[in-house]
């Protein structure tokens, strides 16, 4: 007689069973009512208790019994610490579903860290965005503070580098509230803090004692102080202030790879506020030193009308190689004289070379009132320095008599002023020389001449002849068309020559490029001018 396998009523194969039971996956066999089949030794092992006959729901995991009985095909869920996905496969023609479980514990944690880190990586990018998207420290501050308590605690706190009397104190909390003050007790009195201030590496926040942390430290209204991190901003050389993160109490404690995250996004702050007090500092020292090379305001001086206009080539200068400069008379009736130049070069290179020429001259003038001679007196002086650039320039000597105002006009490679008569006619200063600070000898002539009431000698940089522009955008302005301009500005004042010139030359350049444009006009009133007290300001027009 032939005997037929042995079947089981778990599986239906005698073989099934054995393949079952050996797997080292947990396997776990039940019918549609939840009544359990089979479960191999490794199940066993994972759920005691649960064994064939029994009923899932009560002794298998409520994730798996809520998965099995809604005939779903996948489950997670977790058997004490670990992390387990259970897979299910419909058997015996629907009537049992057999449930392999497979311990994901590793993966997932492998997963969310990678996950973390993505996160990570993504603020950290919009932080930086944001910390270099300005060079004002205080805004530099407030974005590390907001950051901070946004994504890395529930408040955040940074404590500047002392200024004087005064260390500044700026809070955040998570919902972007942000108030600024200063710090009015000892940094010692915060676990941490004195020593983040001087650049020291952070303590462990496992270290900082609870309740450690006085509560003036927290933003007004945040309550009690849980966990904290003190870690320093480094900065350029000396740091950049220390940066502090709050927990409420019952948080849970910074982890180590919070911490060190903490001290990442600090660096990047603090190099961001470095960069930004730096830059302030050195703005600072700028506009210092640019009070002296920003060309001086001229006005009315000893009955003689003095008017400058000066554009750099660049929006935003203040400075560049053209400069003029004003030297008035020791004493009433004495000679006033006027420069104006043009600095091989543009920017502040050439423009410490301009305040160097002016400053020299404005010591060479009192001691040698010869034109030719003062200007063989400067180039010694720019040949014997660091400069390599070389420089044009012309002198104007301005002294007021009874007939009018006398000019003694001298160029040093510059081109010739122009003087403009009562009655319309430009005349072309009779005077050239060769450049400053170039060759070891220089030569030079003067020209004289009187202005008559309503006359004007306008001295110019070639930023004005060589402006480009047009209907066509290549053309020169050119000496012809200056002229022409000058010819009707007869018997207007220094200051409507001035701006007439400006304005013509700044409509032919268009939005184009241009060199600098310097101007100055000396012109003889119309009428006599009473000059204010000392011989400044306007002054008042008499019959």
């Amino acid at each position: 007689m032939r005997h037929s396998p042995k079947t089981s009523s778990a599986t239906g194969g005698a073989v099934g069973d054995v393949a079952l039971e050996s797997s080292p996956h947990p396997v776990i066999v039940a019918d549609r009512t939840g009544v359990v089949r089979l479960a191999n030794a490794a199940a066993a092992t994972l759920l005691p208790g649960l064994t064939a006959g029994s009923d899932l729901s009560r002794r298998g995991p409520h994730w798996l019994a809520e998965a099995h009985a809604g005939r779903e095909h996948t489950a997670y869920g977790a058997v004490g610490e670990r992390s387990y996905r259970a897979r299910g496969a419909e058997t015996g023609s629907g009537s049992l579903t057999t449930w392999w479980l497979s311990d994901e514990t590793d993966h997932r944690a492998t997963q969310q860290a990678l996950d973390t880190e993505r996160k990570r990586t993504a603020f950290l990018i919009e932080a930086s965005d944001q910390l270099l998207s300005s060079l004002n420290a205080r805004t530099c501050v407030d974005t590390t503070v907001l950051l901070a308590a946004a994504h890395l605690a529930d408040a955040a706190v940074v404590v500047g580098p002392r200024t004087g009397r005064r260390t500044p104190l700026t809070r955040a909390t998570r919902d972007g509230s942000l108030t600024h003050g200063s710090l009015a007790a000892d940094p010692a009195d915060v676990p941490g803090l004195a020593e983040a201030l001087r650049g020291f590496p952070p303590a462990p926040s496992r270290r900082i004692a609870p309740g450690s942390t006085p509560a003036w430290l927290a933003p007004e209204g945040f309550g009690e102080i849980g966990p904290v991190v003190v870690t320093p901003l480094p900065g350029n050389r000396v740091p950049a202030g220390a940066l502090i993160l709050l927990r409420r109490p019952g948080r849970t404690p910074f982890t180590e790879g919070e911490e060190t995250f903490a001290r990442i996004f600090a660096a990047r702050a603090g190099a961001a506020v470095s960069a930004a007090l730096l830059f302030a500092e050195q703005s600072s020292v700028a506009d210092l030193l640019m009070r002296d090379l920003l060309p001086p305001r001229l006005h009315h001086y000893d009955g003689v009308e003095f008017a400058g206009g000066y554009r750099p080539s660049r929006d935003g200068q203040r400075v560049g190689g053209d400069f003029y400069d004003f030297y008035p008379a020791e004493q009433r009736g004495g000679e006033t004289q006027a420069v104006l130049g043009d600095v091989c070069g543009k920017g502040l290179e050439a423009a410490v070379l301009t305040g160097k020429i002016r400053n020299t001259l404005q010591a060479l003038r009192l001691v040698e009132p010869d034109h030719e001679r003062l200007l063989k007196l400067l180039n010694g002086a720019l040949l014997t320095s660091h400069h390599t650039r070389f420089a044009t320039l012309v002198l104007a000597s301005v002294t007021r008599r009874a007939h009018g105002v006398e000019l003694r006009l001298t160029s040093g490679g510059h081109p010739a002023p122009l003087i403009v008569r009562s009655d319309g006619t430009v005349e072309v200063a009779r005077t050239s020389g060769t450049l400053i600070g170039a060759l070891p000898e220089v030569s030079a002539l003067t020209f004289r001449t009187v202005l008559r009431p309503g006359e004007t000698c306008l001295l110019y940089s070639d930023g004005i002849t060589e402006a480009r522009g047009g209907p066509f955008g290549d053309a020169l302005f050119g000496e012809e068309r200056l002229m022409s301009a000058l010819g009707e500005c007869a018997g207007m004042p220094a200051e409507a020559v001035v701006e007439r010139v400006q304005t013509l030359a700044t409509e032919w350049v268009g939005p184009g490029s241009h060199d600098d444009m310097a101007l100055v006009a000396v012109t003889a009133p119309r009428r006599n001018l009473l000059s204010a007290v000392g011989g400044h300001g306007p002054g008042r027009f008499t019959p």
